[in-house]
């Protein structure tokens, strides 16, 4: 007998996810005195406001939040990963929920990453060919191998909303020819990823080409070149915040995103601190994703509008006063310091996930203040104040 396929009573309609049009990116407003813009992404899933900050969710969940909780917060789209969802709960599982929106209680959109970077991190032996990379797991030693082609497939059964095209990822510091063969293979496992993107059943997906060249921006320049030959729906910068100097990072930004097209979304991978999202904002990326507000969160590190504070210190053991009086977050609006402090020393659970909560609500109203300065015209002052206020606080 055929086995029952589960389908949770969820509380959003399934989309139809067949014959979707094309992905439309519209600017609405574009900063006088910078490049920064501010624009709106329509997919299958929502309209997602830009620039946009995306939690990461790597397996699934954001780390000590439910779905509800991220709502709260302003989330608008998150951010799964293939290597490790291929690998544990498998996509076999996840077909059996139609996609990882159902699975996981999250109908907003999703992107998904390639996996690349987590084979240039995590994986054992890797040997990387012209076919893909062939990779042993992190988890068990098992023996596996992501094409171009897998990792689409893989990012479809995913049903994310927006995929990534398998990159080759390289250490800092790097030499300029190892960083030149690493991103013409990335070029041309990009043509392979579109080109069976674009022949297969795409849904609802839409699929992004990844800007590689290490910190050479004339490399930079050729990469960018030949995707955009290629034409993806939205371009990605790879290969940066793997430990180059914070200068070098905003050089290579400031020479790549340009040179992309104006009319589609400009994504920064893995990046980064509230500092390098408005300067980011200000040469005109769209959107970012980063571990740091909830890995931060865990080891009690808060961002807040007086600066960063390390919620262990002795100086908030009895302070009664929230953690940020201007922040209107679940946790400012429910806790004191010296609570927060408590939990955090303590090893609460609870510590986690108040402290994401909080971490998670600065960065995305960081993105909206970013939003509304530049569709008033006012992003510099913006900046420039940010910044001011940074260096008074001691950060």
């Amino acid at each position: 007998m055929a086995q029952a396929r589960y389908k949770p009573n969820l509380k959003f309609p399934v989309s139809n996810f067949q014959n979707q049009p094309t992905m439309q990116f519209t600017i609405d407003a574009t900063d006088p005195n910078t490049r920064a813009r501010s624009g709106r992404l329509e997919t299958a899933h929502g309209i997602i406001q830009t620039p946009i900050f995306m939690p990461v969710g790597t397996l699934g969940t954001v780390k000590s939040l439910a779905p509800e909780d991220l709502l709260a917060c302003g989330a608008q789209i998150i951010l799964g990963n293939t290597y490790h969802l291929y690998l544990r709960p498998g996509c076999d599982v996840i077909d059996r929920f139609d996609g990882l929106h159902r699975f996981m209680h999250w109908d907003r959109p999703i992107l998904t990453d390639s996996g690349g970077f987590q084979i240039f991190s995590l994986a054992k032996l890797a040997q990387i060919s012209e076919a893909g990379a062939a990779f042993q797991s992190h988890i068990d030693g098992s023996r596996h191998m992501l094409t171009p082609e897998t990792a689409v497939d893989i990012q479809l059964r995913l049903g994310a909303d927006i995929i990534m095209c398998l990159d080759q990822c390289i250490a800092y510091p790097a030499t300029e020819d190892d960083a030149r063969a690493a991103m013409e293979l990335t070029s041309r496992w990009a043509r392979r990823c579109r080109e069976h993107w674009q022949a297969g059943d795409r849904r609802h997906s839409h699929l992004f080409g990844i800007v590689q060249g290490g910190m050479y921006p004339h490399l930079r320049r050729e990469s960018a070149q030949a995707l955009i030959d290629i034409d993806f729906p939205g371009y990605a910068l790879g290969g940066l915040s793997v430990g180059e100097p914070r200068d070098t990072m905003l050089a290579v930004a400031e020479a790549a995103l340009p040179l992309l097209p104006d009319a589609k979304p400009k994504y920064i991978m893995g990046v980064g601190t509230p500092d390098d999202l408005v300067d980011l904002v200000a040469r005109g990326a769209d959107m970012f994703d980063c571990v740091m507000p909830t890995r931060n969160a865990r080891n009690g590190q808060l961002f807040t509008s007086q600066g960063t504070f390390n919620i262990s210190n002795a100086r908030f053991k009895d302070d009664t006063a929230p953690l940020d009086p201007h922040c209107d977050c679940y946790t400012c609006q429910h806790y004191s310091r010296a609570y927060l402090r408590h939990l955090y020393l303590s090893r609460e659970l609870l510590s986690y996930r108040l402290n994401s909560i909080h971490n998670i609500h600065y960065y995305l109203n960081l993105m909206d203040r970013m939003r509304r300065a530049i569709q008033t015209g006012t992003f510099q002052q913006f900046h420039q104040k940010f910044f001011a206020n940074r260096s008074n606080n001691g950060v």
